[in-house]
Order: C-alpha cells, then structure tokens, then sequence
C-alpha cells in the first residue's frame, strides 16, 4: 500500500507567477525543496522570496526538449532525484477556428501537451525506481468541455488530460499517481488577458468582459489560485487518488 509522501524534492513549472506561485508557495510551507521553472527569472525570484523553505530558481523554456532534459539534471545535481512534479507552464489563445494559424496551433500543442508529456517522461524513471511519486499537471474545464474560439487551447487541454489517464492507468500498481487539476477562469495574468481580447475583438468595456467570464462560472466570481493550489496539495497528500481530472471551476463542468 502507498502512503502519502515525506516531503522531498518538488518542481513546478510555470512558477513565475499566479497560479504556479502559489503551488510552489504551499509546496514550500509543507516541508519540499522547491524548484521553480519558467522563462522570467525576475518573476521566479518573486515567486522564490515568497517560498519559507529552501528553492532553486532555474530560468527554462519548457517548449526546449534540452532545456526540460537540463532542468531537470540541474535539480537532481542539486538536491536529488524530483518527487512532486507539478506541471503548471500553459498559455492560451483566441481566434475563430477558420483563422487559428498553424503557428497558433502548434504553440498550443507545444507549450501545454508537449511539454507536460516530457517533463512527465523525464520525472518518471526514477519516480517508478524509488516506488513513489506525484504527478499533477494544472490543465482546465476546457480539457472537459468545448468554448468557441479557443479551438487549438482546447485540443491542447483535452489532449494532456487524455495523457494523465493513460499514464495513471500505466503507473496504477508503481506507487506514482497521476491527476489533473481543472481551473475554470482563475484571477490570473493570464484571465487579465482573455479579458483584454475580448475587449480587442467585441468592443466591450474591461468590466463587461470580466463580468461575462465570472457568469460563465456558477458562484458569479473568478476562481482563486489559492484554489487551485489546494487542489494540487490534495493530489500530493492522497495516494489513493490518481487518473482523475479535478475540476476547479464554481460548479461550471459537474462530473
């Protein structure tokens, strides 16, 4: 039987700000030495002085597979194999699905399935070895359900949830559990975002466009990171839990 893990060595990607901020910070409070990834190291060394516990601020471009390959020597050098990896690195975009680009496309594919898959295949050997391990990759409602104009965010966000099942199936008896966690609009740089294209395309005020993303959620209110961050924590906490797609998201996708 698996038992809930010694705190160990986590790395978060996507650390820089919002919600992979707050999952390093939580991380950081229960007892793990937290490796923070993405591509600002100012931004990482904001999210490193909020951090109690020890960490390492490793500036990378998850869409490099020899910067994923780097990290994550760079982290075992330091402090040892990775225990909690925490798959948070994703951007979106917006466009009709007759004007979605290839470029637009392929970005998606690449930040927000790609690099989870190999971060995710990179983490387990090792994980598998040791007989334990947690693997949580922050996905979205929109890797449960479709939304216009988000066509190539939403293959991507079905397609790295279709990865964790199959990966959780794979690893059931190894000791490894693998979940998603699925935020709907959380109070993010990224949602500041969605907000002003919306603004661009529809002509609607700052405050229109927000309260349109609020609605879309069933407590009238954006989801918080702290949120999410919790439903991280129980992911890492709960040996028993794994394959799941945990919605985060004011009762907007009931499942």
């Amino acid at each position: 039987m698996s038992e809930p893990l010694i705190p160990g060595v986590a790395l978060v990607t996507g650390a820089g700000r919002g919600i992979g901020r707050e999952v390093a910070r939580r991380l950081s409070e229960a007892g793990y030495r937290v490796a923070l990834t993405a591509r600002s190291v100012d931004e990482l060394e904001q999210t490193a002085s909020t951090c109690p516990g020890e960490t390492l601020v490793l500036p990378a471009d998850m869409t490099d597979a020899d910067a994923v390959t780097q990290l994550f020597s760079e982290v075992e050098s330091a402090w040892g194999p990775v225990d909690v990896l925490v798959a948070n690195a994703g951007a979106g975009t917006s466009a009709s699905l007759v004007k979605t680009t290839d470029e637009q496309w392929q970005r998606m594919l690449d930040l927000n399935l790609t690099a989870p898959f190999r971060c995710m295949r990179r983490a387990l050997p090792s994980m598998i070895e040791r007989g334990t391990g947690r693997i949580v990759v922050i996905a979205s409602v929109a890797a449960k359900v479709g939304e216009p104009y988000i066509s190539a965010y939403t293959a991507s966000k079905h397609g790295v949830l279709g990865l964790v099942r199959s990966a959780a199936q794979e690893l059931a008896k190894t000791g490894v559990t693998v979940n998603a966690v699925c935020p709907g609009y959380v109070d993010t740089p990224m949602t500041d975002a969605t907000v002003t294209g919306i603004v661009q395309r529809t002509g609607r005020t700052a405050e229109q466009a927000l309260k349109a993303l609020q609605d879309k959620q069933p407590i009238g209110r954006l989801i918080t990171p702290e949120e999410v961050a919790e439903a991280v924590m129980f992911c890492v906490r709960t040996p028993g839990v794994t394959g799941q797609g945990i919605n985060v998201d004011g009762g907007a996708v009931q499942s």
